[in-house]
This record gives C-alpha cells, structure tokens and sequence, in this order.
C-alpha cells in the first residue's frame, strides 16, 4: 500500500456496541492503518460526534501544534480542552476498541453508531444526529462545503 492510501477512511458504517460497550473497527479500515493499531478519539469540534484519528495523523497533526506559539491563548485554550477530553485506544484481535464514557456521552451514543469515513479520520455518530446532519447538509449545505474545500 502506498502513502496515497494510507488513512483514507470512506463510506459509512453502521454498528452495535457490544455489551461491554466496544466498537468494532472496519476491517478495511484497520488495514489502512499503517503499522500501528493505536488510534486517538477526540471530541468534534462544534458537532456531536467523535473524531477518530490513526496514529500516524495524530503524529503529523502534533506537528503542526509544536509550531503554535506558548503566547497564543486561543491555541493554550484548544489544546488542552482537546487533550483532556481526549483518549487513545487500542484495538484487540477483534478490531475492537473501548471509548469512555464520558466521549460517548459526548456524542450522544447510546448502544447504535454510525461510522462515518471523513477521508484523513472517521467519525463516529450516534444514528438519530448523524441523519440529522446528513439531512441538513443534502438541504443545500453540502454544495458550499465542497466549494470551500476545493471539491
């Protein structure tokens, strides 16, 4: 697999927490994943879901924040709300992984996902405000996105 490919999470899945109330990874997913089976769950900013980077994203995302000035405030503040809401996890022979609580609260997950490829990460819904938001962006929000991102 090339570096092209590698994190280019698409499509989207629906799943079950198991009883211990885990998630099971794709396993197309899991195999884009590089070398490692770490991954970092973060909250979305400004949206009820969560943001599951790869390890290696993190990595080159942790970059970009070494560059950010101790002096900024804005960037003090963001980082450590992200951080201290932040976890990582691992996953086991199952492709399964554990979220706290707190982040699946968060995102208002209950016992049903939606896994949500977002090409660089994926997302993790619960079903009722992933179709909320599926619906909004069909109404015409989904055209400007994609101009503004250079679609």
């Amino acid at each position: 697999m090339d570096g092209m490919e590698q994190g280019v999470f698409v499509g989207t899945y629906r799943h079950a927490l198991d009883p211990k109330r885990r998630l099971t990874i794709p396993s197309e997913w899991r195999a884009l994943m590089a070398e490692t089976n770490r991954v970092y769950v973060i909250p979305g900013i400004e949206e009820r879901c969560l943001y599951v980077y790869t390890a290696q994203e993190m990595t080159r995302r942790m970059q970009k924040v070494r560059d950010l000035s101790v002096a900024d405030e804005k960037a003090r503040t963001l980082l450590r709300q992200v951080a201290s809401q932040a976890s990582s996890a691992v996953w086991d022979s199952q492709g399964r992984i554990r979220i706290n609580d707190a982040l699946l609260e968060h995102a208002g997950i209950e016992a049903q996902v939606v896994l949500s490829g977002a090409f660089f990460r994926f997302e993790v819904w619960s079903p009722g405000e992933f179709d909320r938001v599926s619906r909004e962006s069909a109404e015409g929000g989904l055209a400007e996105a994609a101009r503004y991102a250079g679609f």
